[in-house]
């Protein structure tokens, strides 16, 4: 309960959907053989959204508005549920070729153009 408190304190209203997120082991590590990593996580609705930990970057709407456009949250939930699947250990692990990985950085570029 004390971490449960901490977590909804720091990250706020992300914190819950974040842990449901972890819960349903929605959070994929996506790697290629030359080392590149990118996560996808699926969101509530269904889609999935790639998530970029090393430079704390999300594909969806929300991460757009309320952290890069209004300022008013550090993440969103997917990213949180990266974190969160980072330490708790519950990432799914998916590994794919360069042109598989490729594809799926290119098709989150053409869902937002």
């Amino acid at each position: 309960d004390m971490l449960f408190s901490r977590l909804n304190f720091v990250f706020g209203p992300s914190a819950v959907p974040a842990l449901g997120l972890v819960d349903q082991r929605a959070v994929t590590r996506v790697t290629s053989p030359s080392g590149r990593t990118a996560y996808q996580v699926l969101g509530s609705s269904g889609k999935p959204y790639t998530c970029y930990s090393s430079c704390h970057f999300c594909t969806c709407p929300a991460f757009g508005f309320t952290v890069l456009q209004k300022s008013e949250s550090l993440l969103c939930k997917h990213i949180l549920a990266v974190y969160l699947s980072q330490a708790l250990g519950a990432c799914q692990e998916l590994s794919v070729s360069e042109e598989q990985l490729t594809s799926i950085l290119l098709a989150e570029e053409e869902d937002e153009g």
